[in-house]
């Protein structure tokens, strides 16, 4: 889990925008974005295989 702790004179905006950078790296959001609702198994190959295709293309580029 995300935690951060707050400097004596820290406002709660700065406090927020470091909580959310914490819980971005931490691949949070992400997770839950998967898990938000039921993948049928055709939805998680095509996903899987735009993903792998992406990769490979992102590697081509170097």
């Amino acid at each position: 889990m995300a935690q951060i702790i707050l400097g004596e004179n820290e406002g709660i905006e700065s406090a927020l925008r470091r909580f959310k950078r914490e819980v971005s790296k931490a691949g949070i959001f992400l997770d839950i974005k998967k898990h938000r609702h039921f993948e049928t198994p055709i939805e998680k190959h095509k996903r899987k295989e735009l993903a792998k295709h992406k990769q490979r293309k992102r590697r081509s580029r170097y």
